[in-house]
């Protein structure tokens, strides 16, 4: 006598398990109808949507920019008041930011274009000093408040400003007309010109079941209409689908914004010509733990960046030393 077993299938995402799956399981829930503005209906009616591809000439930006920052805290720190009973927390942190150049058409590989480095010692204590040690000096800025979410949101502002700066900085100096891709949600970066951010990893699933399952159809090459949305701030959006081996849910599934002023035209445009030109970046899956999601130059960039920080321990030990005297 034969007993007949059944298994349930599964699949293994694609992501290294070191990282955070690249979409949240909270975001496999549809979203409730009042956590989000959306206008589904800029590019194709909301009953309409189906997988676009890229419009016939449709042709690639002459070059791209990509700029993406890290950050590292190095020590946490306490800053004693003379006024309080207790000292107050603070962390000193490095972070960097840098830009890739990709050119297209000519051959020329993807080239360092800009980088610069900053160290900063975050507090909400007003008597927070600048602190200069043997391995570098830390500035000292100001933190909203003393939890470690409010410090590290200091770090996270003042690296985003990083960015932005070397960026405008950057265009200004080369002239030209390019498109410029950030890594992370576009806010506040809203106001940078042909600027779009780029956001790899899934919290929230925005769109109801109907365009959901639109996003589950897309192949690598392939994207959603274009849709606005708005939470605390406002902008355009698509989906796109990268090259993918993973059959994991939204596998190589990355979404696109965009300014919230553009015309419709212009919007269709970008989102053709990001389309087109991405799925040439994507990341591999033997070389990258987070690929197709993490671009070439986006891992090579973080990889340099990562780099330029310093030796973490020296910079603690020097922090140390400092402390001491």
């Amino acid at each position: 006598m034969s007993i007949a077993t059944s298994h349930a299938a599964f699949t293994v995402d694609a992501w290294d398990p070191g990282y955070a799956a690249a979409l949240a399981v909270e975001a496999l829930a549809e979203l409730g109808p009042t956590s989000a503005e959306l206008d589904l209906d800029v590019e194709l009616p909301a009953d309409d949507w189906h997988p676009v591809s890229p419009a016939a000439g449709t042709a690639p930006p002459a070059v791209l920019l990509i700029a993406d920052g890290v950050r590292r805290i190095d020590a946490r720190v306490w800053i004693h008041d003379p006024d309080a009973a207790m000292p107050t927390p603070g962390i000193a942190a490095s972070y960097a930011a840098g830009i890739v150049r990709c050119a297209f058409g000519n051959g020329t590989p993807a080239t360092l274009a800009a980088i610069e480095v900053s160290r900063s010692l975050f507090s909400a204590s007003p008597y927070a000093p600048d602190v200069k040690t043997t391995a570098g000096a830390y500035q000292s800025l100001p933190a909203a408040g003393a939890t470690m979410e409010e410090l590290s949101l200091a770090l996270q502002q003042r690296l985003t400003q990083l960015e932005v700066d070397l960026a405008v900085r950057y265009r200004a100096e080369a002239g030209g007309d390019d498109l410029l891709l950030v890594d992370g949600p576009l806010r506040g970066r809203t106001h940078l010109p042909r600027t779009v951010g780029y956001v790899k990893t899934h919290h929230t699933a925005y769109l109801p079941a109907p365009q959901a399952g639109v996003v589950s159809a897309l192949l690598p090459g392939q994207r959603t209409p274009i849709f606005l949305m708005g939470t605390s701030w406002r902008r355009h959006a698509w989906y796109l689908c990268l090259p993918v081996r993973s059959a994991a849910p939204w596998a190589g599934i990355v979404r696109i914004e965009a300014s919230a002023d553009m015309r419709r035209d212009e919007l269709v445009e970008l989102a053709d010509a990001v389309t087109l030109v991405l799925p040439f970046l994507a990341g591999v899956d033997y070389k990258d733990p987070r690929a197709p999601q993490n671009l070439v130059p986006i891992g090579g960039l973080e990889k340099l960046l990562r780099h330029r920080l310093g030796d973490a321990r020296l910079l603690y030990r020097s922090l140390c030393t400092a402390a001491a005297h």
